[in-house]
């Protein structure tokens, strides 16, 4: 029987991973994945996700492809969802199969990407793994300013981790926004049709500059302008960022 492309949405909690992607010399979220298709199927199956993450960075939800003759458990996407879970470490979880059609692609067709950035301001050993934590509060209505030099479309290799041979620099932003959440934690929110490598991090690391180092507004659109790494904030760590939601025209 021919292959058939299914898209599986997934979840994982990424701190012992080393990133979406496959790697030599590291485990990856693809790897287990892939191990536990390849388990379940009898057969080699290779994913392609809808983009990568970094080391340590989770997933709220992501999209990846894979080709398969549509039999057997497959023809069964409750059962497959609950064995292929079974499989799985208890930090990556499988939450829908779609069938799509045979050109779909689960990187090259998804419209837009959401991310969200976590601060906590008191110190919690319970929520550390899941927010990044700060002793002093930025001033939010500045960086919620800044942010508005953000929306659009710009090329933002300022934010870009440096070496990245990638096609272009140019990203359309069309939402970054500062949000309280219970009055007690900060999400950053960030929308656009595509991201750079470890640009989420900088960004956030840029509106810090602002909110907490007295920074104007306006020197957010000055590191874009700037076209520098170096210009920018540091990069803040990992385990703060979530990729939230990858959106396509058919699903």
């Amino acid at each position: 029987m021919d292959k058939r492309r299914f898209f599986l949405e997934i979840a994982y909690f990424g701190q012992s991973y080393h990133g979406w992607q496959v790697q030599n010399n590291a485990i990856s979220v693809q790897e287990v994945l892939n191990s536990a298709l390849e388990t379940l199927l009898r057969e080699p199956i290779e994913t392609t996700g809808a983009g990568r993450t970094d080391t340590g960075v989770h997933a709220k939800q992501l999209y990846a492809h894979f080709d398969a003759a549509p039999v057997g458990i497959l023809a069964k996407p409750d059962r497959f969802i609950h064995s292929l879970n079974a499989l799985l470490p208890f930090d990556v979880a499988v939450k829908r199969l779609i069938e799509v059609a045979d050109d779909a692609h689960a990187r090259f067709d998804a419209t837009h990407r959401s991310y969200e950035y976590h601060l906590h301001f008191h110190k919690d050993p319970f929520i550390y793994p899941y927010s990044c934590f700060m002793r002093d509060r930025p001033d939010v209505d500045k960086m919620n300013e800044a942010a508005q030099f953000l929306l659009g479309r710009q090329d933002f290799e300022c934010f870009s981790k440096s070496h990245t041979q990638v096609f272009t620099n140019i990203c359309d932003i069309r939402r970054a926004e500062w949000l309280w959440h219970n009055e007690q934690d900060l999400v950053f929110h960030i929308t656009a049709d595509r991201f750079l490598r470890n640009m989420v991090r900088a960004i956030v690391g840029t509106s810090l500059e602002i909110g907490l180092k007295g920074k104007p507004a306006s020197f957010m659109q000055e590191v874009i302008k700037s076209k520098s790494r170096g210009k920018a904030g540091v990069s803040v760590p990992a385990h703060g960022l979530y990729l939230t939601e990858v959106a396509y025209p058919y699903i």
